[in-house]
């Protein structure tokens, strides 16, 4: 590990920034594969393509988000074991986890190919849009496999200190989309089922490209044969990434909720949802890398014993993300009608999308502070606690709030967001009192150790607290 990598020394602004900035490259290229789909749909194709997309990418989206928080146990465990100079045990864990996430690709797959329509009609897709739904999840579910190698390998690379590689193998693969989508969408009008393969190839261009260069490039450890089983290292990066997964899952199902409650609103408002969560997936990607980068950074200090400094990369994590809520907040409420002119000309989706863009920009300043206490526990392995609040909040406010808004006479999409904002302003706070929480307990007991010396670090921590 080099000093670029090594997150335990040196000024944590600058080595979090240097982290995140191609942490967030690569997640906005791969947020491109949608948005790009959508786009190039929604110029070349039909509203009902443009439905199919925006109902068949948030299923995706859910399953994906799932996997992908599942590997940040990989990334978290990695971290420690680098963070505590064992970096012998790291062929075992990357060979277990490739064949747990090889399992879970063929069931996935085998899912999605079965279950395609039941889920399109589960999710209210509109009538008219309701194949090209059912051929999006099935071509993007054939291919399947490539999409969960891709976010595991990247959990490797970042789990090493590395963002840079996986910022290289989803640029090139985001090439390939565009190139995919403007020969089969544009120009072969296959409207959604390009825009579909499209996608597909992308991903298994980026997979093949990485697995060449996890074998000709020395990451600091060795894999042998041996190391690939269902070992005990296993257990150990499920009992951190389990949790985050069955919170990604469940709380996305509320979201596909949410969309099948405005779906309910008409083909308009399918549509201008649509457009308005591919631009708030986007806006949204800052808050993620920070959250991503907090969990890298945490780990190897609390591997390493530094706690003191894993705080203070907290906290620069939540003063940096409160200002870019404010930005993303100030963009959607004033300027949402044109970020959403830039995927469709239809002014009444359109329409739709400002409404819900303007009911999100409150919420934008909530999470960006949020996901930064998110990453802290996660670099902690406290990922349990994480979960349960997250699932406590969503289908007790998020969803009870949602519908009651979709039901009303007149209903807007402005409305929908309401549920979201208070969902997440609850979940802030609560992270705030348990962290306090966990402050004063361990001041407490260092106070009891030694009486002499750190009472006053007792009071200044109890009452310094940063928010």
């Amino acid at each position: 590990m080099n000093e670029k990598q090594d997150f335990t020394t040196g000024s944590i602004p600058k080595k979090m920034i240097g982290f995140m900035l191609p942490v967030l490259g690569a997640l906005i290229l791969q947020a491109m594969y949608g948005a790009v789909d959508l786009m190039i749909v929604g110029r070349f194709g039909t509203t009902e393509g443009i439905s199919g997309v925006t109902t068949g990418s948030s299923i995706m989206n859910l399953v994906t988000f799932t996997v992908s928080s599942l590997t940040t146990g990989v990334t978290v465990i990695m971290g420690q074991y680098l963070g505590e100079k064992r970096s012998e045990r790291l062929g075992g864990l990357v060979g277990g986890a490739t064949c747990f996430f090889f399992i879970i690709s063929l069931v996935l797959t085998a899912v999605l190919l079965i279950f395609a329509r039941p889920i399109a009609i589960l999710m209210q897709a509109p009538e008219s849009a309701l194949d090209l739904t059912v051929t999006y999840i099935r071509i993007c579910g054939a291919g399947y496999v490539f999409i969960v190698f891709y976010n595991f390998i990247s959990s490797i690379f970042r789990g090493l200190g590395d963002s840079r590689m996986p910022l290289l193998f989803v640029a090139i693969a985001c090439v390939v989309n565009i190139i995919g989508d403007l020969v089969l969408v544009a120009g072969f009008h296959m409207n959604v089922a390009g825009a579909a393969i499209a996608t597909v190839l992308a991903q298994a261009v980026s997979v093949v490209l990485s697995i060449v260069i996890i074998f000709r490039k020395n990451l600091g450890f060795t894999l042998q044969k041996a190391d690939f089983r269902l070992s005990g290292e296993v257990t150990h990066f499920l009992v951190v990434g389990a949790p985050l997964a069955l919170q990604e899952f469940l709380t996305n199902l509320t979201f596909l909720a949410l969309c099948a409650f405005i779906n309910r609103l008409g083909l308009d408002a399918s549509s201008g949802y649509g457009v308005a969560q591919k631009i708030q997936s986007f806006v949204m990607l800052i808050p993620s890398s920070i959250m991503q980068s907090m969990a890298a950074i945490v780990s190897q200090n609390v591997g390493a014993g530094k706690e003191k400094r894993a705080d203070q990369a907290m906290h620069c994590g939540i003063l940096f993300g409160a200002a870019v809520g404010v930005v993303i907040a100030y963009a959607a409420f004033f300027h949402g009608d044109a970020l959403a002119g830039l995927f469709t000309e239809d002014a009444a989706v359109v329409k739709r999308a400002f409404e819900f863009l303007r009911g999100f920009a409150p919420e934008a300043i909530v999470t960006s502070i949020l996901f930064s206490y998110m990453g802290y526990f996660n670099g902690h392995a406290k990922s349990l606690f994480v979960m349960i609040q997250g699932l406590a909040q969503s289908f007790l406010i998020r969803l009870p709030m949602s519908y009651l808004m979709s039901i009303r006479p007149n209903a807007s999409l402005f409305g929908s967001t309401v549920g979201n904002c208070i969902r997440n302003y609850s979940v802030h706070n609560l992270l705030c009192a348990y962290e306090k929480a966990n402050e004063r307990k361990a001041c407490l007991n260092k106070t009891l150790r030694f009486p002499h010396t750190t009472h006053t670090v007792f009071l200044w921590k109890s009452g310094g607290f940063l928010i």
